[in-house]
C-alpha cells in the first residue's frame, strides 16, 4: 500500500506484533531498508520497510461505517475500524455492499425491533448506519423490482452469530412481505422453530465448537407477485455422512445419539440402550459431554421441538428406534469364516446387537446378517452369491449406516418443509444461505477437506460478485478499467475437482482399486501435483499433503482419505430394508427401478459432495447473491473482548481480506471530489482561487504532484493502490512546512514578548528610584516651609492678644452709656402704649354696642320673613301630595287593564308603581325634614331673643367706663365670649338654611321625574296597542300548532302497544303545581278546560280520521324539510360571528323536529353520509368540516343524555319556568298559542338552556359523528405531515460547505448560498405551517384542535429529525448541529408569531432534538461529566440516545473531540445494566398517530355557542318549515 519513500521520519505507520497482530506507531529513523518503530505501547520495533504499512491519522475517532471510504484499505486498517466500532456496540460494518456483523455477545435491543425495521424500510443503501436490515431491503426492493430471486450468503464460524443474523433477516423479510394469509405461526417462526430438530440430528461438536452444523442450509422466502410470503422451504446440503461410522478425537458424533442415550430410563429399556462409551460409533472419541449443556433436557426439548413441526409421536418413536438402530449396528462385529475370504459374527455380543438392529428396524435378522457378509453378483449367465471377509464386512456395515442416517434426515427436512408450507407457483424467491465456514485445525481429515472445498467455491463466488460490483462502481463512474486484473482461485478448484486429474478424481480411482492405501494415494498425489503451485508436499511426512487455499496453508492428513470417501451402494441394504415391516423404515427405502438393484455400485462420497456442491452453486448463481460475513470476536464469548488474530484469521477465512485484495488490484482509495479537495487542497492552494470547476480542480492537483495512473470518475478520484500514501506523505511536508513558519512567528512573538516584558521591568526600577530621590526632596522642602508657617504663627497670634485686650475695654465703655440712653427710651415708650390702649378699648365697646343692635334688628326681620316663604312652600306641597294620589289611581286602573293583556306589562306597570310609591316615601320624608328644620329655626331664633335681652340687661347693668381696670378686662371677656356664640349661631343658621334649599331641589326633582313616569305610561299604552296587532297576527298561525300537536298525539299512540285504547280515552292535561310553576295562568285554565271539554265531545273514529290525514300530510313535509336540510348543508354555508352556519342549523333543525327522543328516524343516517360525501383531500373542506363537526358535537354533548338520567320528567322540567308554563300552554291549547311568541327568543333559548333524553338514533349518530371528527382530525394531520416529510429529509443534514472555506477569503457568497438554501427548506416549512394555520383560522377550527394539531405535527418532527439524527453518522457532526439548531430557530419564532392559543406547548414536543442539537454544538465537550450531560445537557434523553450520538459525533468544523473515554466507558455500563433489567433500550422515538382528545375534552375546552342569532341560509329562509329558525330575540 505504500512505497518506501512514502515513509519517513515522523511518520505515523503499523508494524505487525506477535501478541496484537498489528500495532501502530512513528517512525523514528531510517536505515537504507531497516526502519525503527516507536510503537504506542512503548516499544521500539525494527522492521523491513516493506513490511510497515501506513496509519490514517485522520480517521474519525469512531471509526467509518463503510471501509471502502478508509483511507489505506490494508488488514491493519480494517482490523482496527472493525475494533473501534465494535468498541462503540456499532456491530455492523460494510465493506461495498457486503456486511461485516461481529458477534456483541450481549443484548442489543435497540438495535432491532419495529422501530428500526421501519427507518430501513425503503431506505437507500448505504444512507442508513449498516444493518442487516439493510441488506434484507435491498434483496427484497431488487426482487420486487428487477423480478428476480435474490440470496444472501450469511457465512462465519459456529458462535459468530449466523443463526442470530439468520433470524433477523427473516422477521425483517417477514415484516415487509407479511403472509398472504393470516393464519397459524409466521414462516420466521417456523423456520426458527425447526432449528433445534436440524440441529439435533445436524450439528457436531468439533474442535472449535461445541455446536458446529456438518451440513449446508438454504432458507428459501418464496414471495407471490404482490411481494407477500407465499410460502418457505428448507433445503439442506452436503451432509457430512462420514461422521456416523468415524470421528476423532476430542469431536463427537451428531447430537441425536447422545441424546438418545441420556432419555428416560423407559427409553433406554425400550430401545435397550446404555452407556455412550459401549457404542463403537461413540466411543472412537473420549469426548462424550458437553459442558453446560445437560442431554436429558436437550432430548426432551427435541421431542417438543417435534410436536411443534408437525411429526406425530409414532414418526418420533420411529425416528429413534432408527437412531438407536444404528448404534447397535456399529457394535456389530465380525471375524473369519470357516471358509476362505468368509465372515461371521464375532461373539453373542454382536448377536445380540444384531438381534437388536433388526428388531428396532422390523426386519429379518437372518435377512441382515446375510446382507451384511455376503454379496450377490447378478452376470449374464448366473447370480453369484460371494461371501465378505471380515474388513468388507465391516465397511458394507458402515456404509449401511451412512445410508440410513442420510435418508432419516432427508426425512427431517421434507417434513419441515411439508409443515412450514411451500409455494409451488411462487416465482420469486430470498434465499438465506447459512453453511460451515472454512475449517483449519492441526489434523485436517476428508471432512475438512470437503468443507473448505465448498468454501472454495464459495469464495470465487464472491471473488466475482466483488469484482463485478467494482466493474460496476467503475462503469458507474466512467472510468477504464479493462487492464485491471481478476484475481481468482480456479486453479484451487481445478486441482481439487478437475476430471481426470484432480484430487477428488484420484480418491474416486483409489477407491474403486481394492489393494490402495493411503501411502499409494498420497505418492499418486505427490506425482500428479509436484508442480502444482497450490500443493505443496511436507517433508517429513510421506502421507500428509498441503493445499494451499485463499484463506492460508491447510495440512491434510490422508490417512483417512479412503475409508471416509467409499459408500457402496448396495442392493441387498435396499431390498432388506425396503420390506421391513415397519412403514417408516420402508418409506426411508422406497423399491428402486429394476436395473438399479440388481447388483452393488461404487459410490463415491467426494464425487457426490462434489455434485450437491454444484447444485447449490446453481441455485446461488441463479439469483442475485448478497453477503454478510460474521465474526466471532473472542473465544471465550464474553462482551467486550476483541481478540485481533482471531478475528484477522475470521476475516481471512470469510474472504473480507481477499475482498479487499481484488480491491487493491483496482482502485482501493476513493474520495469524492468534495473530500478529496478538503484534504489535499492545501498541496495547491492556488488552483482553488479560481472559480473553474471541481474536477479541473483535483486533476490540477493531481498533476502538480506528478501522480500516474489515477482515474477522475464523474462523482469520485479513484487512486491506485499506494497514491494515497504518496498524497499524505506530500501533505505531511506542506502541514510540516506550515506548522515550522507557525512555530518560527510563535517563537518570534515569544522572544518579543520577553523583550518587551524585560524592558519594561527595568522602566519600572528606574521610575521607583527616581521617586525615591524626589520623595526625599520633598521632604527637606516641607520641614523648610513648616518652621516659616510655625514663626508666622506665633507673631500672628501676640499681635491679635494685644489688639484684643484694647478692643474690649472700649466696647465695655461704649455699652454702659448706651445702657442708659435706651432705659429712658423704653420708659417714655411704655406709658404712651398704655394710654393707647385705654383709648382703643372704650372705642371698641362703643362701637361693637351699637353693631349689635342693628344686627339683632335685622336677624329678627329676616326670620318674620323666611317664616312666612316656608308655610307657603308648604302650602303647596301639600297640594302636589294629594294631586301624587289622583295620579296614582289612574294609573292603578290603567294597570289592571293592561294586565288583561299581558303578564309582562303587568310585571311592568308594578314595577312602575313601586317606583312611584318610593318616590311619594320621598316626598314625605323632605316635608318630615322641612318641618324639622322649622323648630330647629324657631329654636334658634328663641335663643337669640334671650341672649338679646341677656345682652341687654348686662349693659345695663354695668358700672361707668371710669372703673378700675379689672372690671374692665372682666366685661371684655364676656363680651368676647357672647360675640363668639353669636358667631356660633350664625354659622348653625347658615346651614339650615342651605338643608332646606337642598331639600327644595330635591322636591323639584321628584316632580319632573313624575312627569317622566307619566310620559313612560303613555308610551306603554302605546306599546299595549301594538301588542294587540301582533296578536292578530299570530292568531293565523294556530293552524299549523294544531295539526303539530295531533301529529304529537298520533306518534305518541303509535309508539304504545295501548294506542286503541288510549285513543278512546278522553286527553286530559293535567299540570300539578309546585313550588316551581307557581299557579296557573287564567288563560291556560281556561284554554286546557275548552280543549278537554272538545275532546270529550268528539266521537273516536272521527278523531282517528281527522289524525291520520295531518299524519301522513306532515309526514311528507317534514321529508321535504329534510331533503331541503341535506340539500343545504350539501353547500358551503360558510360562517357566522365565527360560528359554522351549517352545524346551527342541523342543530336547531333536529331540537325543533324532536329528533333526538324518536325511537326510528332517518335524518342522522343521511347527515353522516352527507358529511362523509363532502370529505376530501383538500385543507379547506377538511378545515371546513372539522369546524362544523366538533361545534356540532359540542351541542349534542351539552343537550343528550341517556334515558332515565334526570330526576324530573320532561313535563315537569318544562313547566319550571315562565317560557315553560307559556309553552305548555300552547301544547294544551290552540286559542292560547298566540303568548308562545310573545318573546321572540323564546325558542333559542330554550334549545340553549334545557336538555333532552336522547334516544337509541340520537346517541349512535352522536357515535358516529365522533368518529368522522377523529377521521378528519387524523386526515388533516396527516396531510400536513406528507406536505413536511420531503422537507424535514431536507433539513436534518446541512448542505456540504463550499471549498471555499478551504482558501482563506474566497468564494463566501458560495457558502452565504448553501446556508440561505438551508434555511430556504426550513422557511418553507414555516410557510406550510402559516398556510395551514391561515386555512384552520379562515374556517374557524376550535383553538383547542388546532394546539392538539400542531402539537403532534411538532412531535412528529422531533421524532423524524432526532431518528434521522441517530441513524445517520453524516449528521451528527458540530456544523450539521449549527444549521439544524438555525433552523429550530425558525420554528420557534413561528411559535411565538403563532401566539399560545395556536401553537400551544407545541416548541415543548421538539425537547429531544433540541438537546441533542445542543450537544452537538457545545464546546469542550471532554470535560463535560456524566452528571452534567444526564442532568443538565440533556436530561430527556435516555443513556442509549446520548451514547449513540456521543460515539457518532465528529467535528468537522474545528476538530475537536466527543465526551472522553470514561463518560463513554460510563454510559456502556449503564446501558449493559438496563439490558440486564430488561429496561426497553431502543434509542429511536415513535411517531404517535393516536387521537389525543375525547369528546369530554372538547366539551370541557370550547365555550357555551349562543346559536340564536344564526341567520338561515337564503335556500331555507323563505320556506314555511324553517320558519323558526327566523326566530330571533329583539
Amino acid at each position: 500500500m505504500a512505497a518506501p519513500d512514502n515513509i519517513v521520519v515522523g511518520s505515523h505507520v503499523w508494524v505487525e506484533d506477535p501478541v496484537l497482530a498489528w500495532v501502530d506507531g512513528e517512525v523514528s529513523r531510517i536505515n537504507g531498508q531497516e526502519v525503527h518503530v516507536h510503537t504506542t505501547n512503548g516499544k521500539t520495533v525494527v522492521t523491513n520497510v516493506s513490511k510497515v504499512l501506513p496509519k490514517d491519522t485522520e480517521a474519525p475517532p469512531g471509526g467509518v461505517d463503510d471501509m471502502t471510504k478508509l483511507s489505506y484499505l490494508h488488514e491493519p486498517g480494517v482490523l482496527q475500524n472493525l475494533a473501534t466500532r465494535y468498541e462503540l456496540n456499532e456491530i455492523y460494518t460494510y465493506t461495498g455492499n457486503i456486511l461485516i456483523a461481529v458477534n456483541p455477545f450481549q443484548r442489543l435491543p435497540h438495535l432491532y425491533g419495529t422501530h428500526m425495521m421501519e427507518q430501513y424500510k425503503g431506505a437507500a443503501f448505504g444512507e442508513l448506519s449498516p444493518h442487516v436490515f439493510a441488506v434484507a431491503d435491498v434483496a427484497y426492493r431488487a426482487m420486487i423490482n428487477e423480478g428476480k430471486s435474490n440470496s444472501i450468503l450469511v457465512s462465519g464460524e459456529s458462535g459468530a452469530g449466523k443463526t442470530e443474523t439468520t433470524k433477523m433477516l427473516m422477521q425483517y423479510l417477514a415484516y415487509l412481505g407479511g403472509r398472504s394469509g393470516t393464519e397459524g405461526r409466521t414462516v420466521e417462526q417456523q423456520v426458527l422453530e425447526s432449528n433445534p430438530v436440524l440441529e439435533a440430528f445436524g450439528n457436531a461438536k468439533t474442535v472449535r465448537n461445541n455446536n458446529s452444523s456438518r451440513f449446508g442450509k438454504f432458507v428459501e422466502i418464496q414471495f407471490d407477485k404482490s411481494g407477500r410470503i407465499s410460502g418457505a422451504a428448507v433445503r439442506t446440503y452436503l451432509l457430512e455422512r462420514s461422521r456416523v461410522c468415524q470421528i476423532s478425537d476430542p469431536e463427537r458424533n451428531y447430537h441425536c445419539f447422545y441424546l438418545l442415550c441420556s432419555a428416560p430410563p423407559e427409553d433406554i429399556e425400550k430401545y435397550k440402550l446404555g452407556n455412550p462409551r459401549s457404542f463403537h460409533y461413540l466411543n472412537q472419541s473420549n469426548c462424550y459431554q458437553l459442558d453446560g449443556v445437560n442431554d436429558a433436557h436437550e432430548y426432551l426439548a427435541t421431542r417438543r421441538a417435534m410436536d411443534i413441526v408437525g411429526i406425530s409421536e409414532p414418526e418420533q418413536e420411529a425416528i429413534f428406534r432408527v437412531v438407536a438402530a444404528i448404534l447397535h449396528l456399529g457394535n456389530i462385529e465380525f471375524a473369519k469364516g470357516k471358509e476362505i475370504d468368509s465372515s461371521v459374527l464375532k461373539d453373542e455380543k454382536s448377536r445380540f446387537h444384531l438381534k437388536m438392529t433388526a428388531e428396532l428396524l422390523m426386519c429379518d435378522e437372518k435377512s441382515l446378517e446375510d446382507a451384511l457378509c455376503r454379496r450377490v453378483m447378478v452376470t449374464p449367465e448366473e447370480v453369484i452369491t460371494r461371501d465378505l471377509d471380515p474388513v468388507a464386512a465391516m465397511i458394507s456395515r458402515d456404509g449401511l449406516a451412512k445410508t440410513i442416517y442420510s435418508r432419516l434426515f432427508d426425512w427431517l427436512v421434507d417434513k419441515i418443509n411439508v409443515s412450514i408450507g411451500q409455494d409451488p407457483n411462487s416465482k420469486s424467491l430470498i434465499g438465506v444461505l447459512d453453511i460451515y465456514g472454512f475449517e483449519s485445525f492441526k489434523s485436517n481429515s476428508f471432512e475438512q477437506f470437503c468443507i473448505n472445498f465448498t468454501n472454495e467455491k464459495l469464495q470465487q463466488h464472491f471473488n466475482q460478485h466483488v469484482f463485478k460490483m467494482e466493474q460496476e462502481e467503475y462503469t458507474k463512474e466512467e472510468i477504464n478499467w479493462s487492464y485491471i486484473e481478476f484475481i481468482d482461485n480456479q486453479d484451487v478448484l481445478d486441482l481439487i475437482e478437475k476430471k481426470p486429474g484432480g484430487i477428488i478424481a484420484l480418491l474416486d480411482e483409489a477407491c474403486m482399486f481394492p489393494k490402495s492405501t493411503h501411502e499409494t494415494f498420497a505418492q499418486k498425489l505427490y506425482q500428479t501435483f509436484a508442480k502444482n503451485k497450490r500443493f505443496i508436499k511436507p517433508k517429513l511426512s510421506r502421507t500428509n499433503f498441503i493445499i494451499s487455499h485463499y484463506a492460508g496453508e491447510v495440512t491434510y492428513q490422508a490417512d483417512l482419505f479412503l475409508d471416509k470417501n467409499k459408500d457402496y451402494v448396495v442392493a441387498e441394504h435396499q431390498d432388506l430394508l425396503n420390506a421391513s415391516k415397519c412403514p417408516f423404515v420402508a418409506g426411508l427405502f422406497p423399491r428402486l427401478p429394476e436395473e438399479s438393484s440388481k447388483s452393488s455400485k461404487f459410490s463415491s462420497i467426494g464425487t457426490r459432495f462434489k455434485q450437491q456442491l454444484q447444485a447449490l452453486m446453481e441455485t446461488l448463481n441463479s439469483t442475485e447473491p448478497h453477503y454478510i460475513r460474521c465474526v466471532k470476536p473472542n473465544n471465550v464469548l464474553k462482551p467486550s473482548i476483541f481478540e485481533n488474530f482471531n478475528v484477522i484469521q475470521q476475516l481471512r477465512c470469510g474472504g473480507v481480506l481477499e475482498a479487499i485484495r481484488i480491491s487493491c488490484a483496482g482502485y482501493p482509495t476513493r474520495r469524492t471530489f468534495y473530500e478529496f479537495l478538503h484534504r489535499f487542497g492545501v498541496l495547491a492552494p492556488e488552483v482553488l482561487d479560481g472559480n473553474s470547476d471541481e474536477v479541473v480542480e483535483c486533476k490540477k492537483i493531481l498533476d502538480k504532484i506528478g501522480l500516474k495512473g489515477y482515474q477522475i470518475g464523474k462523482t469520485k478520484v479513484f487512486l491506485r493502490a499506494g497514491q494515497m500514501a504518496e498524497l499524505d506523505t506530500r501533505r505531511a511536508v506542506v502541514l510540516g512546512n506550515a506548522a515550522r513558519a507557525i512555530q518560527r512567528q510563535i517563537r518570534t512573538h515569544i522572544a518579543r514578548k520577553e523583550f518587551i516584558a524585560l524592558r519594561k521591568a527595568a522602566i519600572q526600577l528606574q521610575s521607583f528610584w527616581r521617586g525615591e530621590v524626589a520623595r526625599q526632596l520633598y521632604e527637606n522642602m516641607r520641614r523648610d516651609a513648616a518652621a516659616v508657617k510655625v514663626q508666622k504663627n506665633l507673631r500672628k497670634y501676640l499681635a491679635r492678644k494685644s489688639y484684643t485686650r484694647l478692643r474690649s475695654s472700649s466696647i465695655a465703655i461704649q455699652t454702659g452709656l448706651r445702657t442708659m440712653a435706651a432705659r429712658n427710651e423704653f420708659r417714655f415708650r411704655k406709658q404712651t402704649k398704655a394710654a393707647i390702649i385705654i383709648q382703643a378699648q372704650w372705642r371698641c365697646h362703643r362701637d361693637y354696642s351699637h353693631y349689635k343692635s342693628l344686627k339683632h334688628s335685622a336677624i329678627t326681620y329676616q326670620c318674620a320673613w323666611r317664616q312666612r316663604i316656608a308655610r307657603r312652600e308648604l302650602r303647596k306641597l301639600k297640594m302636589a301630595a294629594r294631586e301624587t294620589g289622583a295620579l296614582k289611581e289612574a294609573k292603578d286602573k290603567l294597570e289592571k287593564r293592561v294586565e288583561e293583556l299581558t303578564w309582562r306589562l303587568q310585571l311592568e306597570k308594578r314595577l312602575r308603581t313601586d317606583l312611584e310609591e318610593a318616590k311619594a316615601l320621598e316626598v314625605a320624608k323632605l316635608q318630615d325634614s322641612l318641618h324639622a328644620m322649622q323648630a330647629q329655626v324657631e329654636e334658634a331664633h328663641s335663643l337669640l331673643v334671650k341672649e338679646r335681652e341677656a345682652a341687654r340687661k348686662a349693659i345695663e347693668e354695668a358700672p361707668p367706663v371710669i372703673k378700675e381696670t379689672p372690671v374692665l378686662v372682666q366685661d371684655t371677656e364676656k363680651i368676647d365670649a357672647l360675640s363668639a356664640e353669636v358667631e356660633n349661631l350664625k354659622v348653625l343658621l347658615q346651614s339650615e338654611k342651605q338643608r332646606a334649599d337642598d331639600t327644595q331641589r330635591n322636591f323639584v326633582e321628584a316632580q319632573e321625574e313624575n312627569g317622566k313616569l307619566v310620559k313612560k305610561l303613555e308610551g306603554a299604552e302605546g306599546k299595549v296597542d301594538k301588542l294587540q296587532d301582533s296578536l292578530q297576527r299570530l292568531e293565523e298561525k294556530l293552524t299549523n300548532l294544531e295539526s303539530e300537536n295531533q301529529v304529537l298525539r298520533q306518534q305518541s299512540l303509535t309508539m304504545s302497544p295501548t294506542s286503541k285504547a288510549l285513543a278512546v280515552r278522553p286527553k286530559t292535561t293535567i299540570i300539578q303545581r309546585s313550588p316551581e310553576n307557581g299557579n296557573i295562568l287564567n288563560g291556560e285554565t281556561k284554554a286546557i278546560t275548552k280543549f278537554q271539554d272538545v275532546q270529550l265531545a268528539t266521537p273516536v273514529q272521527r278523531e282517528v280520521e281527522v289524525e291520520e290525514k295531518p299524519q301522513k300530510s306532515l309526514n311528507e313535509k317534514q321529508q321535504e324539510n329534510q331533503d331541503l336540510l341535506i340539500k343545504c348543508i350539501s353547500q358551503d354555508l360558510g360562517f357566522a360571528g365565527g360560528k359554522p352556519i351549517a352545524a346551527c342549523i342541523i342543530y336547531k333543525c333536529l331540537l325543533h323536529w324532536r329528533s333526538f327522543e324518536v325511537e326510528r328516524t332517518s335524518v342522522f343516517d343521511r347527515i353522516i353520509q352527507n358529511i362523509g360525501s363532502a370529505i376530501e383531500e383538500s385543507n379547506d373542506v377538511l378545515a371546513y368540516w372539522l369546524s362544523n363537526a366538533s361545534t356540532l358535537l359540542l351541542l349534542l354533548q351539552r343537550t343528550l343524555k341517556a334515558t332515565g338520567a334526570a330526576s324530573m320528567t320532561p313535563q315537569r322540567r318544562r313547566s319550571s319556568s315562565l317560557f315553560g308554563r307559556i309553552s305548555q300552554g300552547i301544547r294544551a291549547s290552540p286559542q292560547s298559542a298566540g303568548f308562545s311568541f310573545i318573546n321572540g327568543r323564546m325558542i333559542s333559548g330554550m334549545d340553549d338552556l334545557r336538555q333532552v333524553e336522547a334516544k337509541y338514533p340520537a346517541l349512535l349518530f352522536k357515535q358516529q359523528l365522533t368518529a368522522y371528527l377523529e377521521k378528519i382530525y387524523g386526515m388533516v394531520r396527516d396531510n400536513l405531515k406528507k406536505e413536511i416529510s420531503p422537507l424535514l429529509g431536507l433539513c436534518i443534514q446541512a448542505p456540504r460547505t463550499s471549498r471555499a472555506s478551504l482558501v482563506k477569503g474566497t468564494r463566501s457568497q458560495a457558502n452565504y448560498e448553501a446556508q440561505k438554501a438551508l434555511i430556504a427548506h426550513w422557511q418553507s416549512i414555516v410557510k406550510s405551517l402559516n398556510n395551514f394555520l391561515k386555512t384552520l383560522k379562515a374556517n374557524y377550527v376550535p383553538s383547542f384542535l388546532v394546539r392538539k394539531v400542531f402539537n403532534q405535527i411538532f412531535s412528529f418532527i422531533n421524532v423524524q429529525l432526532f431518528n434521522s439524527l441517530l441513524l445517520r453518522r453524516e449528521c451528527c457532526s458540530f456544523s450539521n448541529g449549527e444549521y439544524v439548531k438555525a433552523g429550530l430557530a425558525e420554528l420557534e419564532h413561528w411559535c411565538y408569531e403563532a401566539t399560545e392559543e395556536y401553537a400551544g406547548s407545541a416548541w415543548d414536543e421538539l425537547k429531544h432534538i433540541r438537546q441533542a442539537v445542543g450537544f452537538l454544538v457545545i464546546h469542550q465537550k471532554p470535560k463535560k461529566t456524566l452528571n452534567e450531560i444526564t442532568r443538565d445537557l440533556c436530561p430527556v434523553l435516555s443513556i442509549q440516545q446520548i451514547y449513540r450520538i456521543s460515539t457518532m459525533y465528529w467535528d468537522d468544523k474545528y476538530g475537536t473531540h466527543s465526551v472522553s473515554s470514561e463518560v463513554i466507558s460510563s454510559m456502556r455500563v449503564m446501558m449493559t445494566e438496563d439490558n440486564n433489567n430488561a429496561v426497553s433500550s431502543s434509542f429511536l422515538l415513535d411517531d404517535d398517530s393516536s387521537i389525543p382528545f375525547s369528546v369530554d375534552d372538547i366539551s370541557k375546552s370550547l365555550e357555551q355557542i349562543d346559536i340564536s342569532d344564526i341567520d338561515p341560509p337564503p335556500l331555507i329562509r323563505e320556506n314555511s318549515g324553517f320558519m323558526f329558525l327566523s326566530q330571533r330575540s329583539e
